[in-house]
């Protein structure tokens, strides 16, 4: 069945690349309405933001949705990554600002925000796009793929020069609670060099390592208290994998493979999925197919308790 949230929940803190403060509220919202962002800073026009594929304003450092008046609401991969792993299909988002906050630089606090205020069953069935063709998109090095299966799975692949990340490698299906058990507590990261580069350019300014972020310089992990994953890097960007993949407007089922993959090349891989002649398909689930969604089998003691 569809489910959404059984109460608000909000979450407080400040934009990574704005560093505005802002404040996001998770509602319930009626079964068939979808994920949707409010911008309640805003006092007139079209305020409401669909979290859907067609609306990304591509972005290669974060996933920014932006409605048809032209009004924006960014960094909200995290947060959709969160409420696909945890099984919630309608919820109305509001938040009194141009960014979702970053929190500590995971989804772990927006995944045990949501599970500690608990899920709603709805009374009306899951519907699910099944991916039907494999579809691949290209970027000089970077890859994305989209191919047939039962449950969505997720494989992901980086090499960076720096010697603390390398080159790192995983795979994962998402149901069965996988996504919060070993994915949603890997934080954002970047290298030292980009750092210093987004912030010259007017970015990243919310950004702290060891708050909010894993920083590497070479062989060296910059942030206070070090790594929560050995291979947080790779983990981190299959957590935004999932968020990102969440904007084709209802559960997939789907293997993805990431090769130096990011935000904008995930929403390039949706789009050419969404135009390729009888590549995907809306099916009804039954019980055993709802089983292998994300966020079915999600137990709330393995959620890892974060600071």
């Amino acid at each position: 069945m569809q489910n959404t949230v059984k109460t608000a929940i909000s979450f407080a803190g400040k934009g990574l690349h704005s560093g505005k403060p802002a404040t996001a509220t998770v509602l319930p919202a009626p079964v068939g309405h979808g994920i949707w962002f409010k911008r309640t800073d805003v006092d007139v026009g079209d305020r409401m933001i669909p979290a859907r594929w067609d609306a990304v304003n591509r972005s290669p450092l974060c996933t920014k949705l932006e409605n048809k008046s032209g009004l924006q609401i960014s960094t909200v991969e995290h947060l959709m990554a969160a409420l696909a792993g945890c099984g919630i299909h309608n919820a109305l988002v509001e938040i009194d600002g141009p960014e979702v906050p970053i929190l500590d630089g995971s989804a772990a606090p927006f995944v045990r925000g949501i599970m500690g205020q608990g899920v709603q069953m709805q009374a009306a069935p899951v519907y699910a796009l099944e991916v039907l063709k494999e579809v691949t998109v290209r970027d000089g090095d970077a890859s994305a793929t989209i191919a047939p299966s039962h449950t969505l799975r997720i494989d992901f692949e980086i090499d960076f020069t720096d010697a603390a990340i390398g080159h790192q490698q995983k795979s994962l299906v998402m149901n069965n609670g996988s996504f919060a058990r070993e994915l949603c507590d890997s934080r954002t990261f970047c290298r030292q060099a980009d750092v210093d580069t987004m912030q010259a350019n007017g970015l990243a300014l919310g950004g702290s390592a060891g708050e909010n972020a894993v920083v590497f310089d070479g062989a060296d992990v910059l942030s206070p208290g070090g790594l929560r994953h050995a291979d947080e890097p790779v983990r981190h960007k299959m957590l935004d994998a999932l968020g990102d993949l969440a904007l084709a407007g209802a559960p997939l089922l789907g293997h993805y493979t990431g090769i130096r993959a990011g935000h904008s090349l995930t929403n390039t891989l949706l789009r050419a999925l969404f135009a390729t002649p009888d590549a995907v398909r809306l099916v009804q689930c039954d019980g055993e197919m709802a089983s292998r969604l994300p966020g079915h089998g999600l137990v709330w003691d393995e959620i890892p308790a974060v600071a």
